[in-house]
């Protein structure tokens, strides 16, 4: 059912009808529709100063790969279209959607799963119609890389430490933060090491998902995609590690927090560790100890 891209009855078709008639065999691909944002865009004077809406609508063919599961660290977040919009917007003011265009998709391919891109941009309000542009580009040229994730800031806080108005600077800060709780009572022991391991991290799981009850203004996240969606939004996460940890290439070695956070920061390219009420790790970030009271009754 394949349908010429250059004949009329296609001209005009949505990207993901495109996608498929370009198709030499079966691919996955993602898609995002009618994203609508407004932005000062366009070459003519009475395009400056004022904003217009624009909608995108992207269609991303997938490198083939092992079935993924339901593991969220494996597949292309729909996430990654809606930043790479944002971060092309926010790169510089620009005159052309062929450029902007360019740079979306760019920003995509530079994505390990991404193999082909179909990019359409329209322009909502020049006239009484949609005015865009639609390109197809596949990842053999980059000449942007993937946007990265802002560098945070880990906080490892002690079992005894009570989270109260101190913590407000730290998320005031424009670098995002990693709460990284520490167990809130020694974990079961066990004679087999695999139990053991799995007892101590959700004795960590259980103690970050206890900070978010106590502090509704953070979340808990358990996945890399997780987190980096947080960071690139500025929210603050509560780091539950027991999915992370179990599914690793290279794992921390051992479940001591102080091992926990140092493995973490390291992957997440933190700019800074935080240590209150706990023992400090053997890292080569910078680190600083902040001086708190224990909680009450502690």
């Amino acid at each position: 059912d394949a349908v010429m891209i250059d004949d009329t009855s296609s001209a005009f078709d949505h990207p993901e009808n495109r996608a498929r008639a370009l198709a030499t065999a079966p691919r996955d691909r993602i898609s995002l529709r009618d994203h609508v944002v407004s932005v000062e865009i366009g070459a003519f004077q009475a395009e400056r100063g004022v904003t217009q809406r624009l909608a995108f609508d992207i269609v991303v063919d997938l490198r083939p790969q092992p079935p993924a599961g339901d593991d969220v660290d494996r597949i292309l977040s729909y996430d990654r279209l809606t930043e790479a919009v944002a971060a092309e917007l926010a790169a510089e003011r620009l005159n052309l959607l062929e450029t902007l265009a360019e740079g979306v998709a760019a920003r995509i391919l530079a994505e390990p799963r991404a193999e082909r891109v179909f990019v359409r941009i329209q322009k909502l309000d020049r006239g009484p119609g949609a005015l865009g542009v639609e390109i197809m580009r596949e990842g053999s040229a980059l000449p942007r890389p993937a946007s990265p994730s802002p560098q945070p800031r880990l906080l490892l806080v002690g079992a005894d430490v009570a989270l109260g108005p101190w913590l407000e600077p730290l998320l005031a800060d424009a670098a995002p933060l990693v709460v990284c709780p520490s167990p809130l009572a020694p974990a079961p022991r066990s004679a087999d090491p695999a139990a053991q391991l799995r007892i101590d991290l959700l004795a960590l799981d259980q103690a970050a998902w206890a900070v978010e009850a106590m502090h509704p203004g953070l979340a808990v996240r358990d996945s890399r995609t997780e987190i980096d969606w947080a960071l690139r939004q500025g929210a603050p996460t509560v780091w539950a590690p027991a999915r992370m940890v179990a599914d690793a290439v290279e794992p921390p070695a051992g479940t001591d927090p102080a091992v926990l956070v140092d493995w973490l920061a390291t992957r997440l390219s933190a700019r800074e560790i935080l240590v209150a009420g706990a023992a400090a790790p053997d890292t080569a970030l910078p680190l600083r100890v902040i001086a708190i009271d224990p909680a009450p009754g502690a």
